[in-house]
């Protein structure tokens, strides 16, 4: 590529270019082997006389910084390989740029950055069951598509197409009432909640949150200047009586509680939507892994008993297909149509074309349903095998919290601290095992979330095993009766 220099307000040109060159390969910009713009070229593009780029493409040849190769060019000298120094770090501006406060409080995770032998963390669908077969396809046909030979800009809310088929796949797949118009294309699930926050909330306002609960959206609504208030979970789900008075929007995750697994119960669902409706909130339902159930009867999603326009309905494909794909989807009620429209232009304009294009064709021709089914069986299996054996070899360490939906299962370890499941979290991982720990805030235990959508099912019985080591003689067993 052409090397950038700036001749600007200079005097000594040829000096000038030599300078900023040879600073350019200490610096290891300018890689060893890395060809140079000919002379011709470099002066045509600077506006100088060839002759000027000659004298210091010469001085570079005679300090040894380049080599030139009749007919070849011009090359940065391999000599330099070893001894370029670390580029200079530039000034701090500390003093000069002052960012907010709260940015002071969100950490960066890189838990998903190292392998594991043995993957049990919740929420990674299984790579090697992707249908990258399929899914090539309607990628190729996606770009012999008209859209892309256009080559403009989409409609913030997304690919016509593909927001008609996912009205579709989750009015039949979820009893989600929705027409295209309500569906907008997003990058994620995360981008969804950022738009549903930025479009509602005051700095400020109050939201209320699962606690425990999925810590992102905390995040989220924290960075915009939201006032976050923890509310309780038990057996039936978030505790709608504890719901602080004043808050604007509600989010929860109803189906398979993150990160207990719990379901909320019918009634409850009813008293949340009661509440919403009485003190004038709004709901973010985060539907994120119900595709996979393996027992039990459904329950209607919140959006679904939603009479008055209240629930902002939010799903992934994260989950059923890869995060990688970073495609996700929310319904808004009617009164949030335009706005959420207006809220996704100005944070990206839209989702990428090509994605959303193949994604359409991909559930418009049956593939995503067919891919659903397969992995479910897989995943089912995995499920009934992990809660078997954390019933069988684990009885005396954790309780168990009964789930039948999505890609993890919740046990609480009893007289065990945070941090003592820390250590163990540590501890298994230094022995290829992975799982999630997670404070019971306001309880002394703690508790573990097992994921079996990246962990092969004829690992988990070792993975099982090893993690058992991890919990002897560091956790209180149950005395015996």
């Amino acid at each position: 590529m052409a090397f950038h220099v700036s001749l600007v307000g200079r005097s000594d040109l040829s000096g000038e270019i030599y300078r900023q060159i040879r600073q350019a390969i200490l610096d290891g910009r300018l890689r060893p082997g890395e060809r140079l713009s000919s002379t011709r070229e470099l002066a045509a593009a600077l506006t100088v006389a060839r002759s000027t780029v000659t004298v210091a493409y010469e001085s570079l040849l005679a300090e040894g910084f380049v080599t030139s190769h009749t007919g070849a060019g011009t090359f940065v000298s391999h000599q330099f390989e070893a001894k370029r120094p670390a580029s200079k770090t530039r000034r701090s501006t500390a003093r000069a740029i002052r960012v907010r406060g709260v940015w002071e409080t969100i950490p960066v995770r890189a838990f998903f950055l190292r392998a594991a032998h043995f993957d049990f963390r919740a929420g990674i669908p299984d790579a090697s069951l992707f249908p990258h077969r399929a899914w090539r396809r309607v990628v190729a046909r996606a770009l012999r598509s008209r859209e892309m030979a256009a080559g403009v800009y989409e409609n913030p809310a997304g690919n016509w197409d593909l927001r008609a088929a996912i009205a579709r796949h989750i009015g039949i797949s979820r009893s989600v009432s929705a027409s295209p118009d309500d569906v907008i294309v997003t990058n994620g699930a995360q981008q969804a909640l950022d738009i549903v926050a930025r479009v509602l909330l005051e700095p400020g306002d109050i939201v209320a949150v699962e606690k425990p609960g999925y810590l992102p959206p905390k995040y989220l609504f924290k960075a915009l200047g939201a006032r976050v208030i923890g509310v309780p979970v038990d057996s039936e789900g978030l505790v709608v009586e504890a719901l602080p008075s004043g808050a604007r929007a509600i989010y929860v995750t109803p189906s398979h509680q993150f990160p207990l697994g719990v379901a909320m119960s019918l009634s409850r669902r009813r008293a949340l939507l009661a509440w919403a409706e009485r003190n004038n909130a709004v709901v973010i339902e985060d539907d994120y892994d119900s595709e996979f159930r393996f027992g039990g009867r459904p329950l209607e999603p919140l959006q679904t008993l939603d009479t008055t326009g209240r629930v902002v309905y939010v799903g992934t494909f994260s989950k059923t297909l890869l995060p990688a794909l970073r495609l996700g989807f929310m319904v808004v009620p009617p009164a949030l149509r335009e706005v959420a429209c207006k809220a996704k232009f100005v944070a990206d304009w839209h989702t990428a074309t090509i994605a959303q294009n193949a994604l359409a064709q991909f559930i418009g021709e049956g593939s995503f349903a067919r891919h659903i089914r397969r992995v479910s069986r897989i995943y089912s299996e995995r499920h009934q095998l992990l809660t078997a054996s954390i019933k069988r070899n684990f009885g005396d360490y954790l309780d168990l919290v009964p789930s039948s939906t999505g890609l993890h299962i919740t046990a609480c370890a009893r007289g065990a601290s945070a941090d003592h499941l820390d250590a163990i979290a540590s501890r298994a991982l230094d022995l290829g095992v992975a799982i999630q720990s997670f404070p019971l805030e306001g309880e002394p235990q703690a508790g573990i979330m097992l994921g079996y959508g990246a962990i092969e099912t004829a690992r988990i019985a070792e993975g099982l095993r090893r993690l058992r080591r991890c919990f002897d003689g560091r956790v209180p067993r149950r005395e015996a009766a």
